[in-house]
């Protein structure tokens, strides 16, 4: 794409998001939204139009070369992808869910799943690229230096006598001569016997004129068949049954699109480099040129100061303080509502002379006022509450506001016909550093004034015979004391950050993630979540809404440190799911995606290392000060149920309750500015205490068993993947329904053992079938109804499970007394069951006297 392509589309995008940015910011408050559902096909419209943005922005910062505009087009997809995370973390306080479904929006908007996906910004890794690529060779040669090592330790060493290591190898030796002997006798034989059989048939008698024939039907036979075939094909190609053959993926026009993008890129580091280059060039030359005469005229206004102040009081005035703005506060101009200010602090001051009786008189009434107000503030906001649903405040409305006004004001209207390479703007830097230079040169301008001013003083009291006019004002101490919070004791002051990353890495702590990315984490969209929801049915979500939520609290908060630092802070993450689900795939992708450190603290990894109550408080120290200091950083935590079990078996030598108070502990030390995130796994959750591990995980992210949609799509990217074809052989859609119950991890079991080298050096003579993945999933067990019966009742135990269903509850209730209607006759027959019971019990107690 061309430089006026992406000018064009940033433009399109700033005016569609002009358009919500007056929906989020209305002249007058809007009215609280009573309807459950309209707040939240509200906040998903809202929210889709928003990702919509997101995704055209990224593709322009990912691809436009002008420095300058890059900065405006950062801080708008800053607070943009920061507005996204707002409106999720609304929905999820709206609906008491973590998975929406917005199919009834997608078509009322007439979009598809693909147009709302979350983009994952290139820029995560790209602006990282050398510092990513520094750690990872670092991590490679330490693992390099303790690979043998490892490996070495972990076996352990065999003893066993001579004479028996010689008899086993002996045996093994007749073993394998006898397979060889018995393999040339059988050749032998089968050559004797083709021998006689030569000999009993004799000479050949068919006639060579009727063998030529016969040869010449088989041909023709197998000639036309192929020739019907392929016909067949470009039939069914035509009428678009079959999708056409795929091209060389050389001369693929994605190809030459991806180049050209790589070379975008590169160009933008040379523009970078340029632009840093004229801000320090540029700077330089207006303080050569401009310089001079910004010092005189400032020198000029000041002294003039002076002489009027000491017209307008007859003594010269104080120099304000450099804290203060220095001389920059002199010849500041005033704002209205500053200039109100003013006029009221000099009415108040003269009001001062008023009787003390009257400010009795009026400090009561003030009382009476302000209790009588809080009264009916208190019903107020209670009629709020009950009246229905107000969105909340924003902290990244007013970032995207003010990039959409930079641009506005900037980019708008300015005319780039000469700069077709699309550099930087000399112009625009002038602009800024002519402020800098100014501030720079006040700051020496306001020295040599202040010892002037004191030159002057001292002149006009030499005059006045010793009089002095004026005392210098001392800096009056602040009587409040700063309270200081109680820091951390560094238990490694002396060492450096290199030296503790190789410690851990030597240690197996962190650990280098396999090269995955959440693409690869395949699944279908569920188009049927809305109608369930509708039908009071709780639908199980897709992989295509897990993947969904890993982006959203996961990958973009982790990403950029502006929106880290105001969006909802999530700092822990529990992936509950049955076992295959991919639940570590998703947390390796999340640390590629992102560029993130992984510290393995599963408790099978931490045994034996940093042992005792001193060796976990280094162990938590380490990990916390290398993450913080490296972040982004994920802590993962493998089958984290067990931290949190009632019972241990004792012969369970990982001693997972390691970790259960230090871990919490440390959870609560993250500040916005630590990209940290703790991300735990767990295949059977139910097992351990709820309160504790719910207190430890923020988020629960619930992954099901995948659809038939899901499944589906599933098989056929892994069959390609794994270098398979894809022919009317394979039945995918028989396959994607017999193998209801298995999750993508016994997917990929299958397709491993199936699609071998062999198999795939025959798939041109023998196409692959259905049949071929039922032998291996056999094997496997499939995840039954009742584990995922399990895992739905243990997430209807979590806070926001108990929250759902109350919810649910609740609306159902509001249905019925819908449909009933009359209330007030139930009342009156509840009264009178209460008459009747009162006389019952009356009558009863008169029976016991006569006994």
């Amino acid at each position: 794409m061309s430089h006026s392509y992406y000018n064009k589309q940033w433009q399109e995008t700033q005016a569609s998001l002009v358009d919500l940015l007056q929906q989020e910011m209305p002249p007058e408050a809007p009215k609280p939204e009573r309807d459950r559902l309209a707040a939240f096909q509200l906040l998903a419209t809202m929210y889709i139009k928003y990702i919509q943005i997101m995704r055209r922005l990224e593709q322009c910062y990912d691809q436009v070369v002008h420095p300058q505009k890059r900065r405006v087009l950062r801080h708008c997809l800053d607070g943009v992808m920061g507005r996204v995370l707002e409106l999720k973390h609304e929905m999820v306080n709206l609906e008491f869910s973590e998975y929406h479904y917005f199919d009834d929006v997608l078509s009322d908007l007439k979009m598809t799943p693909n147009d709302v996906e979350i983009p994952i910004p290139h820029f995560f890794k790209n602006e990282r690229a050398k510092a990513l690529e520094k750690r990872e060779k670092l991590l490679g040669q330490i693992l390099a230096k303790l690979g043998p090592q490892d490996a070495g330790k972990d076996k352990e060493e065999m003893k066993m006598p001579w004479d028996q290591a010689i008899r086993i190898i002996q045996v093994h030796e007749r073993a394998r001569q006898g397979r060889l002997r018995a393999h040339f006798m059988r050749e032998i034989r089968q050559q004797e016997e083709r021998e006689k059989q030569a000999q009993t048939r004799g000479a050949p008698t068919l006639d060579p004129d009727i063998a030529a024939m016969r040869i010449q039907k088989i041909w023709k036979g197998f000639a036309q068949r192929r020739k019907t075939k392929k016909e067949r094909e470009e039939e069914m190609m035509f009428i678009g049954m079959i999708p056409p053959p795929l091209p060389n993926p050389k001369n693929m026009p994605q190809t030459f699109a991806c180049r050209t993008e790589d070379e975008r890129r590169r160009t933008q580091d040379v523009f970078e480099q340029e632009f840093q280059q004229a801000l320090v060039t540029i700077k330089d030359k207006i303080f050569e040129t401009e310089g001079p005469d910004m010092k005189e005229t400032m020198m000029d206004q000041i002294r003039q100061w002076f002489i009027e102040c000491r017209d307008a009081t007859g003594k010269f005035p104080e120099f304000p303080d450099e804290d203060d703005g220095g001389s920059e506060v002199i010849f500041k101009e005033k704002d209205p509502e500053e200039l109100e200010r003013e006029l009221r602090e000099k009415e108040n001051e003269k009001g001062k002379d008023k009787g003390k009786g009257d400010k009795k008189k009026d400090k009561k009434k003030d009382k009476k006022k302000d209790k009588k107000d809080k009264k009916g503030k208190g019903k107020d906001v209670d009629d709020e509450e009950d009246e229905g649903w107000r969105m909340g405040p924003s902290n990244f409305v007013p970032a995207v506001n003010e990039a959409s006004g930079n641009y506005k004001e900037v980019w708008h209207t300015r005319n780039e016909d000469d700069n077709f390479s699309q550099k930087h703007d000399s112009e625009l830097i002038k602009e800024e550093k002519r402020k800098e230079v100014e501030t720079e040169i006040r700051i020496q301008v306001d020295e040599l004034m202040r010892t002037e001013l004191q030159n002057l003083k001292a002149a006009v009291d030499r005059e006045k015979k010793g009089k002095k006019s004026g005392k210098k004002k001392k800096k009056g101490k602040k009587s409040g004391k700063k309270k200081k919070g109680k820091k951390e004791k560094d238990l490694t002051p002396d060492r450096t950050i290199e030296d503790l990353y190789e410690e851990l890495v030597t240690q197996g702590v962190i650990v280098r993630p396999p090269p995955m990315k959440l693409a690869d984490y395949e699944g279908e969209y569920s188009y049927l979540g809305t109608t369930l929801r509708q039908a009071n049915i709780e639908p199980m979500p897709s992989l295509s809404d897990v993947r969904r939520i890993v982006t959203e609290f996961g990958i973009l908060p982790l990403g950029s440190p502006a929106v880290h630092e105001q969006a909802p802070l999530t700092k822990s993450l529990l992936l509950a799911g049955p076992r295959g689900s991919g639940k570590r795939m998703l947390v390796h992708a999340l640390c590629n995606e992102v560029g993130a450190n992984l510290f393995d603290l599963s408790p099978a990894n931490l045994v034996g290392k940093y042992p005792g109550k001193e060796g976990l408080k280094m162990l938590m120290h380490l990990i916390f000060k290398v993450g913080r200091a490296l972040q982004p950083s994920v802590f993962f935590v493998g089958d984290c149920e067990k931290m949190f079990k009632k019972k241990i078996p004792k012969t369970d030598p990982t001693d997972p309750k390691r970790l259960k108070k230090e871990l919490p502990k440390s959870l609560k030390t993250i500040k916005p500015e630590d990209r940290l995130l703790l991300v735990g796994t767990s295949r059977c959750p139910f097992e351990g205490e709820m309160k504790p591990l719910i207190g430890c995980y923020q988020r629960v992210i619930l992954i099901p068993r995948p659809d038939y949609a899901s499944r589906h799509l599933l098989w056929r990217k892994l069959i390609e993947r794994n270098r398979g074809v894809l022919t009317n052989a394979l039945d995918i859609s028989s396959l994607a329904k017999v193998t209801d119950g298995y999750t993508p991890g016994h997917m990929v079991t299958a397709v491993h053992q199936v699609l071998t080298d062999r198999r795939i050096q025959l798939l041109s003579k023998k196409p692959l079938q259905s049949v071929e993945f039922v032998a291996p999933l056999a094997r496997i067990d499939p995840i039954y109804k009742e584990e995922e019966e399990a895992f739905k009742t243990w997430y209807a135990k979590t806070p926001l499970g108990k929250k759902r269903v109350k919810a649910a509850q609740a609306d159902d209730d509001d249905m019925g007394k819908d449909k009933k209607g009359k209330k007030g006759k139930k009342g009156k027959k509840g009264k009178k069951g209460k008459g009747k019971g009162k006389g019952k019990g009356k009558k009863k107690g008169k029976k016991k006297k006569k006994k």
